[in-house]
């Protein structure tokens, strides 16, 4: 098993290169259409996205193992809030890789009768809830630190005199929360990144599903933005947020 989650680790840098690449295609794509009629360039460029969709879903084969593992690891987490966001999360990222797999054998005829359309949107709707669930983490993680950061500040600072007004008080608390927030953030890069990474990330399984509907061209930068930051993280793993 644990072999297996090693090699599926160095599947990972070529997936999220070629998901970049995909999303590239859709972005290009849906630029092209705009600016004019469909062209033979523009048909060249949905088959390339084709292509490395289906591509990106033969390397994911297997990486159910890995998110069960992982989920696995995650019980032990002393934080319950984190326990909670993080397994549950690893464990709807197993059944939309489940899906995913399944999918792909439909796409390449092993499953003729497979209705491709129901187990794409159910892949999607677990990759929705997995995406909220690593946002739920995020924002209780960046809550914690401002917190932290809160008291700090205030065991250094002076208490507000009295004759300081409602009015006053307000604009200033919002300038001290935002300050906070911007503090913490740039001290933190890898909680920064995951959390510019899901919210890219999530606008995507809003549009398959029709929640929120963005286009192709927003989709794309979004999907093309998530996967740079996804490959920053790997060129670099301090920035990646841990547990």
């Amino acid at each position: 098993m644990d072999s297996w989650v090693r090699f599926n680790t160095q599947s990972q840098a070529k997936e999220r290169l070629f998901r970049a690449a995909q999303y590239s295609c859709t972005l290009l794509g849906h630029m092209l259409q705009r600016s004019g009629p469909a062209s033979e360039l523009y048909t060249t460029v949905r088959q390339l996205e084709a292509h490395l969709s289906l591509t990106r879903k033969v390397v994911r084969l297997g990486n159910s193992v890995e998110a069960l593992e992982a989920a696995k690891r995650a019980v032990h987490l002393s934080d319950s809030v984190l326990r909670l966001c993080v397994t549950i999360s690893h464990l709807n990222r197993a059944m939309y890789f489940a899906c995913d797999n399944v999918l792909w054998a439909g796409k390449v005829g092993l499953a003729p009768k497979l209705d491709q359309n129901k187990w794409s949107q159910r892949s999607f709707r677990y990759y929705l809830f997995a995406l909220i669930l690593n946002l739920t983490r995020d924002f209780y993680e960046l809550s914690c630190l401002m917190e932290n950061q809160s008291r700090h500040v205030a065991s250094k600072s002076p208490a507000p005199s009295d004759d300081i007004t409602s009015t006053a008080v307000l604009p200033a608390c919002l300038r001290l929360r935002l300050h906070q927030l911007v503090t913490v953030l740039y001290s933190n890069p890898p909680l920064l990144l995951d959390l510019l990474k899901n919210t890219c990330d999530i606008f995507i399984p809003l549009d398959r599903l029709g929640f929120y509907s963005t286009g192709p061209g927003f989709v794309g930068a979004c999907g093309l933005t998530s996967s740079l930051l996804s490959i920053l993280t790997m060129v670099h793993p301090w920035l990646k947020l841990k547990p």
